[in-house]
């Protein structure tokens, strides 16, 4: 039971609903806090893990005590109040009331990839550059690394990340006569067809309420609909020629009732797993786990593989959630707040335990290359190595992609347009151009210079 409670608690790492952002137009300075902070030397470092000081940590992920524990058993002088104030759109708005107020924030705060721009823009980042934060580069998968850091300083430190794969059930597939995962998009069409006529069921669903997942699958068909100077640009990119193939793709299927448009995330959808309803999902690599504990009763019956290709022979994924721990700007201890920013998420066996015992896919290459990680074979899926087919995953998502420094907004009108012409089966790319004008417009009128 734990190991579903847990699993369940996990989809907050990745699953994003949207909020109201408030304070979002450019500010008129640097983007990020500590910019100008000499480098700390290492006597500067020992001094301060060698003083007696509190910590407060906001985050939302489970059981993290005992990684937490680790740290202090390192560092004894360092205390550590763990604070869960809810997951990543309830933190948010608390994390930005305090920064304006000027207190009650922490000094190390949970932050999801797409929010750290919003962050970063109203410079309520500490840059980690000083701290020795760059040094941590080599450490993690480039494109992780480039999720947290660029060529102006080092924002956050990787937590968690979510390469798409594919978890299909193997049980539906033989019943329609399929021995395995479709390779490409054109394949997964054509099972599409064969499992609707041959078993009843859709091959998979494309809700309208998740943004996540569809800019993940924006991202493995190679578009870049977002980037952000750190400053007053941005760039905006929805309405493109991938975004497009992709958002046509799945209008053939949903017109032909191959694929349902369910909202995620709920009891009719987690049944729906359950009853056999959808043969596959299309997911991250923290969703295997989250799998188990939603549809216990399928075990034994689902296979992991590779999210199928545009181009037959590539092997190309995108990348849906994650996140990070950031120091907070106002910090009084900013050298101890970075120390455990980087301990937390880089000591070996603090991330094997993230990722064996939280199950947050791991962003370091020791602890993705780990046999103590990828050997685990799960009884769910059929005796398979899951671990080890998403740690190979991780190495073919994009170096390349960026967020707004308004997401949240980004997302609401996600919801309003392209998401509710999913949900309605209306016309998808009329919805993606809707979506391009309405977050242009947003991004005009918050007074960001769009390219």
């Amino acid at each position: 039971m734990k190991r579903k409670t847990t699993a369940k608690a996990l989809v907050s790492l990745a699953v994003v609903s949207a909020f109201v952002l408030t304070g979002c137009a450019p500010s008129g300075g640097g983007a990020g806090g500590g910019g100008d902070t000499a480098p700390v030397s290492q006597a500067d470092i020992d001094k301060a893990m060698d003083t007696d000081t509190t910590l407060t940590f906001w985050t939302w992920v489970p059981d993290v005590q005992k990684e937490v524990d680790l740290f202090e058993a390192k560092y004894p002088k360092i205390k550590v109040d763990v604070v869960n104030v809810g997951t990543g759109t309830a933190q948010y708005p608390k994390l930005r009331t305090a920064l304006k107020a000027g207190k009650g924030a922490p000094d190390v705060a949970q932050i999801e990839y797409q929010y750290i721009p919003s962050f970063r823009q109203t410079g309520s980042l500490v840059d980690l550059t000083p701290y020795g934060g760059a040094d941590l580069e080599s450490k993690y998968v480039p494109w992780v690394w480039n999720q947290v850091a660029d060529d102006t300083g080092v924002w956050s430190v990787p937590q968690d990340s979510g390469p798409l794969g594919n978890l299909y059930r193997s049980d539906i597939y033989a019943q329609a006569g399929l021995t395995k995962a479709p390779e490409t998009w054109a394949d997964f069409a054509t099972d599409a067809q064969t499992i609707k006529d041959k078993t009843d069921s859709y091959i998979s669903n494309l809700p309208g309420n998740d943004p996540g997942q569809i800019v993940g699958l924006f991202w493995q068909a190679g578009a870049k609909p977002f980037s952000y100077d750190g400053d007053k640009t941005v760039g905006i990119d929805l309405d493109s020629t991938e975004t497009q193939k992709v958002v046509t793709f799945w209008q053939d299927l949903i017109d032909k009732d191959l694929v349902s448009t369910d909202a995620d995330f709920n009891d009719a959808w987690y049944q729906g797993f359950s009853s056999g309803k959808y043969a596959s999902w299309q997911t991250a690599a923290w969703g295997p786990v989250f799998l188990q504990g939603t549809a216990a009763n399928t075990s034994g019956k689902w296979t992991a593989a590779k999210i199928p290709q545009w181009k037959a022979g590539e092997d190309v994924s995108g990348n849906w959630g994650g996140s990070s721990d950031a120091v907070i700007t106002g910090t009084q201890n900013p050298i101890a707040a970075a120390e455990f920013s980087k301990f937390l998420n880089s000591d070996p066996e603090s991330t094997l335990a993230f990722a064996n015992e939280q199950f947050l896919f791991p962003t370091t290459t020791d602890t993705l290359s780990s046999s103590d990680f990828t050997d685990t074979a799960s009884d769910f899926y059929g005796g398979q190595k899951v671990n080890e087919l998403f740690a190979g995953v991780s190495d073919t998502v994009s170096t390349d992609f960026q967020w707004l420094p308004f997401m949240d907004y980004v997302y609401s009108s996600f919801n309003d347009t392209l998401g509710k012409a999913i949900a309605d089966h209306s016309d998808l790319s009329a919805a993606l151009t809707a979506w391009q004008d309405d977050v242009t417009a947003y991004a005009k009128q918050q007074g960001f210079t769009v390219k």
